[in-house]
């Protein structure tokens, strides 16, 4: 069976080119797809499927272009039947215990195998580790369609890199790591991608060899955010601004600019689970990835008990007080609510019977109610407060005045019982020393 023809056939218009999973990565693959070749886009949401065909784009990853787009979106599996290209992103976290969740991959793998023809190559673009695409997916696939794995079909291995509100660095510009089982997929997939990837397509040996890309990346920020998060931890204990000691170490050629915060999101907070876990059924285990994971898990309490501090110290009886929450999204200036570490937050001051008001202008209360039982309050119905834990770093946040801020808190309140906690070091310390505020900072 020769696949020499899926390359030309989708620059013709006489092939299809298929997305599984119609999320922050998959739907703006697809989009972009779509540009130059016939794209059906398919998600199991019928919600969600009903938005995009509508011109809502929830995720905010592409904005208008979804109203312009010739992708056709839908929920019907029976149409990947027509697809000679099938790409999978779908999501992949981790179970309460942080061991890998297959089921999304392994449920998409059955779809496909249900409904794929002859002559296919599926790529998958979800974070796994590695060995599941190969050992998990293709025998399903196989299982569920009849068909045999590199003479009926083929399969590749590109993982995902779009960072979620990001402007930047876009799908197009950034640089795609491609692997096929063969000389022959890896070679067609490479000229796929090409299609969209203006940065270009970087080629490795394996899917094996690509599986491993993703998780080692984001386990690299991972530590290295676990390090400066440390950092922070015994500046605080040390009386000094971690801000300024990292400001300072920056000075130097070689500084790598990370700074401390809360580690959660779709990837870096996932992809060393992944890793480690895989290790650990090797017999290794992580001396390092592990500790600094668990390291960044354990910030969203340090925050809140440096919240409980500040509120004892200020006079303040913490049981009693008016603790609002600004952010609940994983990173700023974007609607992904995906492992979230501000909940971590939350949930700390709930464990000394603390119930915050949580606010996020972005985030989705629907979302948030479903996956954290959070009830956002809308900015404008947000009541006085005694103390604010700034926890995103939104652009709304980001510009607020330190009258605007003081504002927000109760006017019978002296100016040194105001607690602001402010995570991501947004304001300027000039600013935060000369409002007579009670601040603390990571």
């Amino acid at each position: 069976m020769s696949y020499d023809t899926i390359y030309s056939n989708l620059i013709a218009g006489k092939a299809k080119l298929a997305l599984v999973g119609l999320g922050y990565v998959g739907m703006p693959i697809a989009v972009e797809f779509a540009k130059h070749v016939n794209v059906i886009g398919f998600d199991l949401n019928e919600k969600k499927i009903q938005e995009y065909k509508n011109g809502v784009d929830a995720t905010n990853e592409v904005g208008d272009a979804i109203k312009d787009t010739t992708a056709e979106f839908t929920s019907d599996p029976a149409k990947l039947g027509e697809a000679e290209f099938i790409i999978v992103a779908v999501p992949t976290p981790v179970k309460d215990d942080n061991s890998p969740d297959l089921g999304p991959v392994m449920g998409a793998s059955k779809t496909i195998g249900q409904n794929m023809k002859p002559g296919t190559i599926v790529v998958f673009e979800s974070t796994v580790y590695p060995g599941v695409t190969e050992d998990i997916c293709v025998p399903i696939i196989e299982k569920e369609s009849g068909l045999k794995c590199g003479v009926d079909w083929k399969v590749g291995y590109s993982p995902e890199r779009i960072n979620p509100g990001d402007k930047v660095h876009r799908l197009t510009n950034i640089k795609k790591v491609v692997s096929g089982m063969d000389e022959e997929s890896a070679a067609i997939i490479k000229k796929v991608y090409d299609i969209v990837i203006e940065a270009g397509t970087f080629p490795v040996s394996s899917i094996k060899t690509a599986e491993a890309v993703k998780v080692v990346e984001n386990s690299q920020r991972d530590i290295n955010i676990a390090f400066v998060n440390e950092i922070a931890m015994i500046c605080d204990r040390m009386g000094i601004d971690t801000d300024e000691v990292i400001a300072g170490m920056n000075t130097k050629w070689n500084a790598l600019g990370f700074k401390p915060g809360l580690v959660g999101g779709h990837c870096i907070g996932v992809d060393p689970y992944y890793l480690t876990n895989a290790a650990e059924k090797l017999g290794y285990h992580s001396q390092i990835i592990l500790n600094g994971r668990q390291l960044n898990d354990s910030m969203g309490a340090f925050v809140a008990d440096a919240a409980i501090k500040q509120m004892i110290e200020a006079g303040l009886a913490p049981k009693k007080a008016t603790v609002v929450v600004l952010g609940l999204t994983f990173k700023e200036n974007c609607p992904d609510t995906r492992n979230s570490k501000v909940v971590d937050i939350v949930n700390r001051l709930k464990e000394f019977d603390i119930n915050p008001i949580v606010t996020d202008i972005w985030a989705d209360k629907d979302v948030a109610k479903r996956e954290y039982d959070i009830d956002l309050v809308p900015a404008e119905e947000v009541p006085k407060a005694d103390c604010i834990i700034v926890a995103v770093g939104h652009s709304e946040y980001r510009s607020m005045s330190m009258m605007k801020l003081k504002s927000m808190f109760k006017d019978d309140k002296a100016d040194e019982e105001k607690v602001l906690v402010d995570v991501k070091s947004l304001y300027r310390m000039d600013e935060l020393k000369a409002s007579g505020m009670r601040f603390w900072r990571l």
